[in-house]
């Protein structure tokens, strides 16, 4: 039982973080670097296509308990302090919500997993 407890307080805390780098994204003084990341970061969360389908069992879920986690933590860690703090600050204040229906970032990410894909058979086909 303790450990679907912390894993529960995991996953809060990563949907907090996630809020905290969207935040964060928003804000001039986060370098270009960190941008690309946070928007990598909240793209796969937000995507509705995983690297590795859920319904496989184990693998389905490993993709998410540890890719998530790393690119939230890397993205966290190139935001400059004072903007982090800030955005804790806004959070705690102003509690916002990450919106799945957002239909313009989804057509974005389903663009990007089409054109990966036709990279990939273009890449394959030629040899």
């Amino acid at each position: 039982m303790k450990f679907i407890t912390r894993l529960k307080q995991r996953a809060k805390r990563l949907k907090s973080d996630a809020q905290i780098l969207v935040i964060a994204y928003k804000d001039i003084r986060t370098p270009t670097g960190a941008k690309l990341l946070i928007a990598l970061a909240v793209g796969y969360l937000l995507s509705p296509i995983d690297l590795i389908p859920d319904f496989i069992p184990v693998l389905g879920l490993l993709d998410d308990v540890i890719i998530a986690p790393i690119l939230i933590s890397a993205s966290l860690k190139l935001i400059p302090k004072s903007v982090l703090e800030e955005a804790r600050e806004s959070l705690k204040n102003n509690p916002a919500k990450l919106k799945k229906t957002n239909w313009l970032f989804a057509s974005g990410i389903v663009l990007i997993w089409i054109c990966t894909l036709y990279w990939i058979y273009k890449f394959y086909k030629r040899l």
